[in-house]
């Protein structure tokens, strides 16, 4: 049975195209929150590094993810953030406390 845990997304804009990522991003958080599953879903910028975008995410279960993943709104993103998107990791973190 799977359990909910948390996600940090960083994504990090090539030279220059940070103004065009952060509205990208600002896209995502609306129809994410309203996905089944999701319970949490900030976005975040570095302040030394403005470049760096930081999602912090909740999920309910892996399935949730999994259909976040595939959603439409995900698929659009990634199209149109492809040239702009210098670094992307995904951690997956287990809550302790």
């Amino acid at each position: 049975m799977s359990t909910a845990f948390n996600v940090i997304a960083t994504l990090i804009a090539k030279p220059g195209q940070q103004a065009i990522l952060e509205p990208l991003l600002r896209g995502l958080l609306a129809p994410t929150r309203l996905e089944a599953g999701c319970e949490q879903y900030d976005l975040h910028q570095d302040l030394q590094h403005p470049e760096t975008f930081y999602m912090l995410e909740r999920w309910a279960d892996d399935a949730a993810l999994a259909a976040h993943d595939q959603s439409a709104h995900i698929q659009s993103f990634r199209a149109k953030a492809a040239d702009v998107i210098e670094h992307f990791e995904l951690k997956r973190l287990k809550f302790l406390a």
